[in-house]
């Protein structure tokens, strides 16, 4: 009998550790009460607002604001003060580290993808073909064995991080045509290429689905998986920043992201954590 009831102890131990282990990220949380506002890169935006529904769950005292407005508006918004966390899809410049003092967490890769309409039958780009698409010299899709139409381009908008991923990484810093159609956000850009048979756009990796197509760009496969490996190479790190060393609740969020809860929020959104440097 003795045998029986060992291993059921075990067991039931076993759950009760798991239980514990998976309540305590949250547990910093109790007795805390404040306001945590957060703005920048829209990549961002699942991975904060599930930690932050997860949070305000645990916690009613606890509000947390998520909005987005591209790397540069979390730059600018942190280091004037108006958010406690400011998020880039790039890494900061040593410009704006030393006009407001910041310090930055990453703690998630991710890649940028090109992305067409599903119904267009380009599945496949080089990089000599997107950097000609992109300069304006190739116009039509038939140039890329496409139906004989022309080609719709769309961009982010200035200082954001996912087109600064994807002028450097795929475009190898060559300009982009001033005629393309400029959308703020990832969000935006999958609508404006789902509603559009002739379009071209991009966005991070961990926003494909099937409303758009990814395309392979230069015999890579769009992945997180590839991303991780290094298999597919337009990729950049998500990074939280804080003005000075982060201290209360946005110490506590910061923390939060790079717990095991954290990392499977982060999984779940698309991208792959990177656990605290």
């Amino acid at each position: 009998m003795k045998k029986l009831f060992a291993p059921l102890s075990i067991l039931v131990a076993t759950l009760f550790m798991a239980a514990t282990a998976s309540a305590a990220p949250l547990d910093s949380f109790k007795g805390e009460k404040g306001t945590l506002n957060i703005a920048g890169g829209t990549a961002h935006i699942p991975v904060m607002k599930e930690a932050a529904k997860r949070i305000m769950m645990t916690n009613p005292d606890i509000t947390i604001t998520v909005t987005g407005g591209g790397s540069g508006v979390g730059v600018q918004q942190v280091g004037e003060g108006l958010v406690q966390i400011g998020n880039t899809g790039r890494a900061l410049k040593e410009k704006e580290v030393a006009k407001y003092g910041l310090q930055t967490f990453p703690f998630a890769i991710d890649g940028v993808a090109l992305v067409v309409n599903p119904a267009n039958r380009v599945s496949e780009i080089t990089a000599a073909q997107a950097i000609d698409i992109y300069n304006g010299k190739i116009t039509n899709w038939k140039e890329l064995g496409g139906e004989d139409a022309s080609i719709t381009v769309y961009t982010r908008e200035d200082g954001s991080g996912t087109r600064e991923t994807f002028v450097e990484r795929a475009l190898k810093k060559n300009p982009i045509v001033q005629s393309a159609n400029v959308v703020n956000s990832n969000g935006a850009m999958k609508t404006a290429v789902a509603q559009d048979k002739q379009a071209i756009g991009y966005v991070g990796i961990g926003h494909l689905d099937s409303s758009v197509k990814g395309l392979v760009f230069d015999t890579m496969v769009p992945s997180q998986e590839n991303a991780a490996s290094g298999a597919y190479t337009v990729t950049r790190l998500l990074y939280m920043n804080t003005k000075g060393e982060p201290s209360g609740l946005t110490k506590l969020f910061i923390d939060y992201i790079y717990t095991p809860e954290g990392a499977e929020i982060i999984q779940k959104s698309g991208y792959i954590p990177t656990g605290r440097k």
